[in-house]
């Protein structure tokens, strides 16, 4: 699907200027997903923080961690809510409905987690994201027990606090630059695509 309207206050670069790596890695979006992420479009003005931020995004939200797919990905919603982040509310809640195949959970998730039907766990590990996102200098060994009492360990704890960390970042970019949502996540809303690495 074509889409005329700006990607974010910055222009795109145009492709044939961007190296090779980066050219590879648009391919792939474009046969995996069928388009090209706009949040790396806009990364892709800065090859070296193009690779820093697809290498960070892939890691905390697609390798092997002690957290589901689904619960980094809700994660990302939650964080993105609190920083009220457009773009990363569109693409991430897509992946919620992607993963969960639960479209009223990832709308729910978007406005207020706390009213979503969650397990103890998937809620505690919400409220601490939350909490981490609004106010960090307010989390202390009592926050830290609860994700233990729910039986994340300390890697779990880590991973969770790197979800946190990376939206709370990405959020002030997206937001700072204006970047707008693919209108392409559209489809995934009724499951007709999968979102994949990118």
């Amino acid at each position: 699907m074509s889409d005329s309207r700006p990607i974010s206050i910055f222009p795109p670069t145009p492709r044939d200027d961007l190296p090779d790596d980066i050219q590879e890695v648009f391919a792939k979006c474009e046969n995996k997903l069928g388009f090209i992420p706009n949040v790396l479009r806009v990364y892709a003005m800065d090859p070296p923080k193009f690779r820093a931020f697809r290498a960070m995004s892939n890691d905390l939200l697609l390798a092997d961690s002690p957290l589901s797919q689904l619960e980094r990905e809700m994660t990302a919603v939650v964080v993105s809510a609190v920083n009220r982040c457009h773009y990363c509310l569109v693409a991430h809640s897509a992946a919620v409905r992607q993963l969960s195949g639960d479209s009223n959970l990832a709308d729910t998730l978007t406005k207020n987690y706390r009213a979503a039907n969650l397990s103890p766990r998937t809620r505690a590990m919400l409220d601490f994201a939350r909490k981490l996102a609004e106010t960090p200098d307010r989390i202390d060994e009592p926050d830290r027990q609860k994700l233990r009492d729910i039986g994340l360990n300390n890697l779990a704890i880590f991973h969770l606090c790197a979800v946190v960390g990376f939206f709370s970042m990405t959020n002030r970019v997206a937001s700072a630059t204006a970047m707008t949502p693919n209108p392409e996540y559209q489809p995934w809303f009724s499951g007709e695509n999968k979102k994949k690495e990118s």
